[in-house]
């Protein structure tokens, strides 16, 4: 059974009633409730002297109005300058009094799907009915009207199609099947969007659950909120329904979950059966409700997401569904809507598909074996540089020492003999050296470096890499200190990602040649929560087919196929959580850890150095300056530690060896000889010794020893927002200070 049922719509002078609902009284009189747009503003609406006002309410931003009138007086509404007479609705309780029903929303969705919804919850859940709000356009849908009136022809199924005369979506958005609508799309910035279409956007007009419930629902025995692409999970002798009726509270509330196609096969119409696989690391959930009306209590308000004023029984767990969503945006390809690398597969949902839809879905095709990470074969490191010469040797002689076996180095730009330098050690045979492509490749110099170096032998041929820069020492904490004895700590790892520790400049002004691992030993305590750059991490990876593509914090292109072969641990060798494995740069509370490996992050050295660093620009963020908020933020000198040195006379034997070499010693002395020369240069500029005389200052070493005691927005907005009675107190001493939340500086 089908029944066409319409809103009473008008708008007028700036004032949208979306519906006039008569409620039966005792006394004589006829009480109307009046259902206005959200954002309506009451004032401009006005009434005849005969029809009394008797409440105005809101739902969220939607005003609702009750009045009394006589019977048979007409409704006479005055809305700003304009009169006009409404027929308000008698409502009909009795089609679906004592039914199961479900409150939905079409929105462009087929007659098949409507009816493959209907016979699925009705077979599950022992569902009677619905009231459907049909989004469909003035004229409505003549064909879908036809064919849904002629699959329900016989079946007991009673089914309300509500519609209205007026848009009843957000404003300003495009239709709700467009990608841009689904919320796990990528690349939604980029979309070129269609035109805002109030008659298929989402839905703004959450009042009307409220007009279905005192239109058709009050007297239902239950009432589910879903929508017609979202399936009730079925439960062995008991319905949603029933768990709504039998809940102390009345309500009962309904959490979703997004699902997918792998594929859809070419020409078919997308399907409930279709959707067999699930995002991983997902997080968003979709919340809806099922209500007994004679149950809840009477001050209940019904919502989209929610009922106000009612709280669902704490004891009846959440009832899951599906939201299936091919079917909420019908796109040919399935990456428009979710990264499809993200995607695996949910026995549940296939089986679902199998037995309840009859349908063989696509499969997702099956991963190509990867191994488990080698003990043995070749340890590489990708970086990038640009005028950092005076570093270079330390940095290769220590990761060396501790068990890398290659380098590849990429630089652009260089002025201090960094680029010559590197071509010498390559023609020794200690690293590759390469030009950096980022002007042709339109990129950032990093970016474009790790684009190309996965093609690279060197890479392509290791056992493990990493893409750490050269103000970065991997401190091996367990054992010898070396690879091996990191690896045999963690055998099953084929990722270790390795939490930054933010060395400062230890109150260190000059810049001398000498090892800077032994130079600066003040750093930033463990637990460093903020700023946010204080636990950004790179990660050491094995080379085993898990992931397409480098990245400058952790290897990229994962796909979620082969999630079960990923064994991701942090320095402590904790297990990474699957949340973290698509995104994260940086580790948290719950993921930090330093007990097996730090990455030592020397990012500012000698304040003469960070002069040199400051002209040099920055290797990716390159339209970003490194100024007083950067040095402020990376300049850490809370603590001692000096756990690496112990590595130190390995490092040190194998910078002798090096130097032993006298074309590298010519050049080692050459770049150090450009980068105190540079060091004079900046000296001499105005600009740049009033920055020196200010990082060096007495209170911005005060400041590099408080960061614990300091607000995310501190660090956003800059020291200049510390006074100096702030400045002035004990590292030790117990206070906190913040400001408000200022312009984001950039990291």
């Amino acid at each position: 059974m089908l029944v066409f049922g319409e809103m009473c719509s008008v708008s007028a002078a700036g004032v949208t009633l979306l519906d006039a609902v008569e409620r039966p009284v005792d006394d004589g009189k006829r009480q109307v409730s009046l259902y206005f747009a959200a954002g309506t503003d009451v004032s401009q609406i006005g009434f005849d002297p005969v029809v009394e006002l008797l409440s105005t309410a809101w739902v969220t931003s939607a005003p609702v109005l009750q009045v009394r009138l006589a019977e048979g007086a007409p409704l006479e509404c005055i809305f700003g300058s304009a009169r006009l007479r409404i027929t308000p609705f008698q409502p009909d309780l009795g089609l679906l009094r004592g039914k199961n029903t479900f409150a939905a929303v079409r929105n462009g969705e087929s007659v098949e799907t409507i009816v493959d919804w209907l016979a699925y919850h009705a077979a599950t859940q022992g569902m009677d009915g619905a009231v459907l709000l049909d989004r469909a356009p003035p004229g409505g849908d003549p064909a879908f009207d036809a064919a849904l009136k002629g699959a329900l022809a016989e079946s007991a199924l009673k089914v309300v199609l509500l519609r209205a005369p007026l848009p009843l979506g957000k404003r300003g958005q495009p239709p709700e099947q467009h990608p841009y609508c689904a919320p796990e799309s990528p690349g939604r910035d980029r979309m070129d969007l269609p035109d805002p279409d109030p008659w298929r956007s989402p839905l703004g007009e959450v009042i009307c659950y409220e007009i279905m419930r005192q239109r058709y629902l009050a007297q239902a025995r239950a009432v589910a909120n879903i929508e017609v692409h979202d399936l009730l999970e079925a439960s062995e002798g008991r319905s949603v329904f029933d768990a709504a009726a039998a809940s102390e509270t009345g309500l009962v509330a309904l959490m979703g979950r997004s699902a997918y196609p792998w594929r859809v096969r070419s020409g078919d119409p997308i399907t409930f059966g279709d959707h067999i696989c699930v995002q991983f690391d997902a997080s968003k959930v979709w919340n809806r409700w099922c209500i007994a009306p004679a149950k809840a209590s009477p001050q209940a308000v019904w919502r989209m997401t929610r009922v106000g004023n009612v709280s669902a029984d704490p004891r009846v767990p959440a009832w899951r569904f599906h939201r299936c969503m091919n079917l909420r945006h019908p796109v040919e390809t399935i990456a428009n809507i979710v990264p499809r690398a993200a995607l695996v597969e949910d026995a549940q949902l296939l089986a679902l598909a199998e037995d309840a839809f009859d349908h063989k879905p696509i499969r997702m095709p099956t991963p190509e074996a990867t191994s488990a990470p080698g003990k043995a074969g070749r340890r590489a490191i990708v970086t990038t540089m640009k005028n950092e010469g005076p570093f270079i040797l330390e940095w290769l002689a220590y990761h060396r020492a501790v068990g890398f076996d290659d380098f590849l180095i990429y630089t652009n730009d260089c002025t201090d003999g960094t680029d010559s330098f590197l071509s010498l050690l390559e023609r020794k045979g200690l690293v590759q050296h390469r030009d950096n492509p980022f002007r042709s490749m339109d990129m950032r110099p990093q970016h474009a470096a790790l684009a190309v170096a996965s093609d690279e032998p060197v890479i392509a041929k290791a056992t493990w890499v990493t893409c750490i820069d050269v103000d970065e020492f991997i401190n091996i904490k367990v054992g010898d200190g070396t690879l091996d004895a990191l690896f045999a700590a963690v055998p099953e790892a084929n990722l270790i990602s390795m939490t930054w520790r933010l060395f400062g400049n230890a109150d260190i002004a000059d810049f001398s040649d000498a090892f800077v691992t032994q130079q600066f030993t003040r750093c930033a305590p463990e637990f460093t929560p903020k700023p946010h750059q204080a636990w950004g991490f790179k990660t050491l990876f094995a080379n085993v087919g898990i992931f397409r593509k480098l990245g400058v914090h952790r290897p990229k292109g994962f796909s979620a196929q082969k999630l079960d072969r990923i064994n991701w641990v942090n320095g402590s060798g904790r297990p990474l959580p699957e949340d973290e494995y698509r995104g994260a740069w940086r580790s948290n509370a719950q993921t930090y850890g330093y007990d097996l490996v730090q990455l030592n992050h020397y990012a500012v050295r000698s304040a003469e150095s960070f002069l040199v660093k400051r002209d040099r620009g920055r290797v990716n963020h390159v339209e970003r300056d490194q100024g007083l908020a950067y040095w402020f933020r990376m300049n850490n000198n809370a603590q001692e530690e000096t756990s690496i040195q112990r590595m130190l006379p390995k490092a040190r034997a194998e910078m002798v060896r090096l130097l032993a070499d006298p074309e590298i010693a010519t050049a080692h002395a050459e770049c150090v000889g450009a980068h105190r020369a540079k060091i004079a240069e900046l000296r001499a500029d105005p600009g740049y010794a009033a920055f020196l005389d200010e990082i060096t200052s007495e209170i911005m070493q005060r400041l590099s020893r408080l960061h614990a005691h300091f607000g995310a927005n501190v660090f956003l907005a800059g020291p200049t927002c510390i006074p100096d009675e702030i400045a002035e107190k004990d590292p030790a001493a117990r206070f906190f200070f913040t400001v408000e939340r200022q312009e984001t500086v950039h990291s």
